[in-house]
């Protein structure tokens, strides 16, 4: 797996083209309601609570959750990934306070936050358990855990790895971006998060918007240069749905 994309090309996190598109325009408009809805069905002003993003990245989501009105503090270990947060979420007018760190040993005290999420990370350490186990340790006893990854499955093995990466006619995403033997089951990730006093309160998956074949054509078009990415993800449309043979999402509750 090259991680090292994100400290050789940190800008793409807010360029117009690159793997960061897909997640802005592709992902977030799937997620992000999903955790709002989360939020609030649980009763949570957001105004002032600390919030910690494991792997923030580029901030593409961390910026969410600060315009909901968290205190969020972003940690990752890509120091270029970090100046460009920085200098992203200061011209926007967004108090983030990123720090350099791994998600397997984060550098706060116990039960530090009230809230969490660890998204488009877990797929991509090799010991995320341990990263399940230290958001687990810093949050506060009701704190809430959001979460997303990618299931282990056929139906991802062709997806994510085979269409969007390996064959050359439709490749959306960088050689090696993901490995498929990395993704996680979320029977796993559910035990996972039960052996760390995290209780898994609900699961979701995706629905692709539109005919398979349709969805290999916009997949093509972009290899092609024919489109950029912000229009794939217009293209794709993928929602929230049952089927959690691809990406799936969900939250917890610390015991």
């Amino acid at each position: 797996m090259d991680n090292g994309i994100y400290d050789r090309a940190p800008e793409l996190w807010w360029a117009d083209h690159g793997f960061a598109v897909f997640l802005r325009a592709w992902v977030n408009p799937w997620r992000v309601p999903y955790f709002k809805r989360v939020i609030a069905e649980r009763g949570l002003d957001p105004r002032g609570l600390s919030f910690l993003e494991v792997g923030c990245g580029g901030g593409i989501l961390s910026e969410e959750f600060a315009v909901m009105g968290f205190a969020v503090t972003g940690l990752d270990p890509s120091a270029p990934s970090l100046e460009v947060a920085r200098a992203h979420a200061a011209g926007r007018g967004l108090a983030i306070d990123y720090r350099l760190g791994r998600g397997e040993k984060l550098p706060f005290a116990d039960a530090s936050f009230q809230a969490a999420c660890c998204c488009d990370v877990l797929e991509h350490i090799e010991d995320w358990q341990a990263a399940i186990g230290e958001a687990a340790r810093v949050l506060a006893p009701g704190g809430l855990f959001l979460f997303d990854s990618l299931n282990r499955t056929l139906y991802s093995r062709l997806a994510a790895v085979a269409l969007a990466q390996d064959w050359s006619f439709t490749r959306c995403m960088p050689r090696d971006f993901h490995v498929w033997s990395m993704f996680i089951k979320p029977a796993e990730l559910k035990a996972a998060l039960a052996a760390h006093g995290l209780a898994c309160m609900g699961l979701a998956g995706t629905r692709l918007d539109r005919n398979p074949l349709r969805a290999v054509a916009v997949m093509r078009d972009y290899s092609r240069g024919r489109i950029d990415a912000a229009e794939f993800g217009r293209r794709m449309r993928i929602q929230e749905g049952p089927s959690l043979a691809g990406n799936y999402m969900g939250w917890a509750v610390k015991e």
